[in-house]
C-alpha cells in the first residue's frame, strides 16, 4: 500500500476541520466566502509547513489547482460579455416579450423547469442555459411576483437536468470516458435515475407554483411589454444569437468559440439596430455591463447587468477554491482517504455508495465538478473491474453525484457562477433546486436496490 506524507488520521482531521471552518464561517457568521476560503488556505498552508512541505511545493500546488480552472474562468468572462450584448441587442428582451405572450402564473414555475431542461439538453451546457434563457425567466418571474429564489431553483434544476442527460455535455462525456464505457450506454443508464428525478421535480414545482394561482396584472404586464418594445429591438432577428448557440452545440463546437461567435453576431446586429452606439460605448458596455435607462424601475433593475466586471467576483472566488483544491490534491490528502476506503469495500453496494459519496465529498471540499468525477473514477475503477460490477454503474454514479451537486455548494464553481449571474445566493435557491439533490439520492436508492446487472 502506498505511503503518504500525511497519514489517514491527519487527513481526516484536516478535512473535517476545513468543512467546519468554511461552513460555520459562511453560514453561521455570514463571513464572505472569499474570506472563509482564504482562512482555509492559510490553515492548510500552516499544516503543510508543519509537515515540512517546501514553499516551492506549495506554490506548485496552488498553480496546479488554478490551472485546472482556466477554461471555466475564460468561459465566465465571455458569458459576462454575452449577457450585456444579448440585452443591448434585444435577444433577452425578445425572449421576455415572447414569454409574456403565453405566460400563465399557475404553470410558470414548472414551465421554467421544463424549458430550461430542454434548452440545457439541446446545448449541453448548464452555464449557457442559466445565463441566457435563465435570466429571461428570472425577469419574467420577478415581474409577476414569483419568489426569485424559487424561480432560480427551477432554472438551476432544469439546466442541470439537461446537462446530465445531454450527449453534448462535457461532464457526461467525461464521466463516460473516465469509466471507460460507451457514451450512449452511459446515457441509457443515466436516464434510469434522471427521468424519475425529473418527474418528481416537475410535480414539486407544479405544487409549489400553485400558490401563485392568480390572474396576471394585465396593466402592469402591458406596461412592461410596451417599455421593452419601445427601448429594445423586439424581433425574431434578435434571436439569431440564440439560434447560433443551438447550431454550435449540435456541431459540437467548444464553448469558447461558440460564445465568441454569439457575442460577435450580437455586436453585428447592434450595429444595425443601434447605429448611434459608439465604439467606446460598446467597449464600456462589454466591460461594465449594460445599463438600462427606460425609466421603468422594474425593467431597469432586471436588465442592468452583465459585463466582464460582473464576473470578477465569481472568478476571484473560484481562484481561491481551486487553490484550496490544488493543495488538497497535491499533498495527496484526498488520495490518502480514498485509499483507506478501499479497505472497507467488501460488497457491490458499498463500492457504489462510497464512489458516490466521494464525488459529493470532493464537491464540498474542492468545489470543482470535474475533479469530483475524475478523482473517484480513477480511484475506484479497478475495484469495479475486480468485483465485476458494470462500469455503467460507475459512470452513472459519477454523473449523478458529481456535476449536479456542484451548484449546491456556495464555493463550488457552478454555485459561484449561478449566484453571480442570477444575483440569487446559493443558500437562497438551494432549497428549491430539488433536482440537484433528488438525483444523487434516487441514484443511490435505485442502484443499491437493483438486482445484479450483467456486464
Amino acid at each position: 500500500m502506498k505511503k503518504y506524507q500525511v497519514n489517514f488520521n491527519e487527513a481526516a482531521f484536516l478535512l473535517i476541520t476545513l468543512v467546519v471552518m468554511i461552513g460555520v464561517s459562511i453560514i453561521g457568521f455570514d463571513i464572505p466566502a472569499h474570506v472563509a476560503l482564504l482562512l482555509a488556505i492559510g490553515y492548510l498552508m500552516v499544516f503543510a509547513v508543519y509537515k515540512k512541505f517546501s514553499w516551492d511545493f506549495i506554490h506548485e500546488a496552488l498553480v496546479d489547482g488554478v490551472s485546472s480552472g482556466i477554461i471555466p474562468i475564460v468561459i465566465f468572462i465571455l458569458i459576462g460579455a454575452l449577457i450585456s450584448v444579448w440585452i443591448a441587442g434585444g435577444t433577452i428582451p425578445t425572449i421576455m416579450v415572447l414569454g409574456f405572450s403565453f405566460l400563465s402564473v399557475k404553470y410558470f414555475v414548472p414551465t421554467v423547469f421544463f424549458v430550461c431542461g430542454i434548452v440545457g439538453g439541446a446545448v449541453g451546457s448548464s452555464f449557457t442555459t442559466v445565463s441566457t434563457i435563465g435570466i429571461a425567466f428570472l425577469g419574467m418571474g420577478s415581474l409577476i411576483g414569483v419568489d426569485p429564489a424559487l424561480t432560480a431553483g427551477a432554472i438551476v434544476s432544469g439546466a442541470f437536468l439537461g446537462n446530465s442527460i445531454s450527449p453534448l455535455s462535457d461532464t457526461v462525456n467525461l464521466a463516460a470516458a473516465i469509466a471507460e464505457v460507451d457514451l450512449f450506454d452511459h446515457l441509457k443508464n443515466t436516464y434510469k435515475t434522471a427521468l424519475p428525478a425529473a418527474v418528481i421535480s416537475v410535480i414539486y414545482f407544479f405544487v409549489t407554483g400553485l400558490r401563485y394561482d392568480g390572474a396576471l396584472d394585465s396593466h402592469s404586464i402591458h406596461e412592461i411589454v410596451s417599455t421593452l418594445n419601445e427601448y429594445f429591438t423586439i424581433s425574431f432577428v434578435s434571436l439569431i444569437p440564440l439560434a447560433l448557440l443551438f447550431v454550435c452545440a449540435w456541431k459540437k463546437i467548444p464553448a469558447i468559440p461558440t460564445l465568441l461567435t454569439s457575442i460577435g453576431t450580437s455586436l453585428v446586429l447592434m450595429f444595425f439596430t443601434t447605429p448611434h452606439l459608439s465604439l467606446v460605448e460598446t467597449a464600456t458596455m462589454l466591460q461594465n455591463g449594460f445599463v438600462s435607462q427606460t425609466g421603468n424601475i422594474q425593467v431597469d433593475e432586471l436588465l442592468t447587468r452583465g459585463g466582464i466586471q460582473s464576473m470578477m467576483w465569481s472568478v476571484s472566488l473560484i481562484i481561491l477554491a481551486l487553490s484550496l483544491g490544488g493543495l488538497l490534491v497535491k499533498m495527496e490528502i484526498i488520495d490518502c482517504l480514498l485509499q483507506r476506503f478501499e479497505k472497507i469495500i467488501d460488497s457491490r453496494q458499498k463500492l457504489i455508495l462510497i464512489t458516490m459519496l466521494s464525488s459529493v465529498g470532493i464537491n464540498v471540499l474542492i468545489g470543482e465538478q470535474y475533479l469530483s468525477i475524475i478523482l473517484p473514477g480513477k480511484s475506484f475503477i479497478n475495484k469495479f473491474k475486480e468485483k465485476k460490477v458494470p462500469l455503467t454503474l460507475l459512470s452513472r454514479g459519477l454523473n449523478d453525484a458529481g456535476s449536479v451537486v456542484n451548484p449546491l455548494i456556495p464555493w463550488g464553481v457552478s454555485g459561484v457562477f449561478i449566484s453571480g449571474t442570477l444575483g440569487i445566493s446559493t443558500i437562497e435557491y438551494l432549497p428549491y433546486a430539488v433536482f440537484c439533490y433528488l438525483l444523487p439520492i434516487l441514484s443511490c436508492f435505485i442502484t443499491l436496490n437493483s438486482k445484479r446487472q450483467k456486464k
